[in-house]
């Protein structure tokens, strides 16, 4: 079984930010690859598919953002999903609009939520997906600009770039190995 979790934040207020690039890229994934239920359990909505004859569950966790790693963890044990199953989809200040970089380990890189995801796993070593937001323009701290709407033309520039490199799910459900992964898509 695999795990895929888009990082963002619940509510309207937050929907189209920065910091929810993660439930902007699910919505596109699932729009792909289609699920057959929907649940809200352990402080999440999971989205459970198939694909390739692997189940696959999609998560968007509803801890709010800085923490992400509660929720996570409460459904990998539930579900007895391990490490290296998982792959983590956020927000990337430091690269640009809808850039791809897939990493199998590294720091929070002031990241709140992935600071919260290590601190759950205890580990620094997991698969994860930043997609870039740019960094902060004309002097905004960055926790305004992470919680700053997206313009429609970076939402379809985002959505367009995950639909276009989605190949990346079925690879990871079909056990290719991360490095090649990283080395066919970043």
């Amino acid at each position: 079984m695999k795990l895929i979790v888009g990082l963002g934040n619940p509510g309207k207020q937050y929907e189209k930010t920065r910091h929810n690039i993660g439930f902007i890229a699910l919505d596109v994934l699932l729009d792909r690859f289609p699920f057959s239920k929907k649940d809200e359990d352990n402080n999440s909505i999971v989205y459970f598919s198939k694909i390739g004859g692997e189940k696959v569950l999609f998560l968007k966790p509803l801890t709010f953002m800085n923490l992400s790693g509660q929720a996570i963890i409460e459904v990998m044990n539930y579900y007895k999903i391990a490490k290296e199953d998982v792959l983590i989809i956020y927000d990337d200040k430091d690269l640009d609009v809808g850039r791809f970089r897939f990493r199998s380990e590294g720091s929070a890189g002031g990241h709140n939520g992935i600071k919260n995801i290590i601190a759950h796993l205890g580990t620094e070593k997991f698969n994860r997906l930043r997609i870039g937001v740019g960094a902060p323009i004309n002097g905004i701290k960055i926790i305004d600009w992470v919680l700053m709407k997206l313009t429609e033309n970076e939402i379809k520039q985002i959505k367009d770039e995950v639909l276009d490199k989605s190949d990346f799910v079925t690879d990871f459900v079909s056990d290719v190995a991360f490095t090649n992964i990283m080395n066919k898509y970043n």
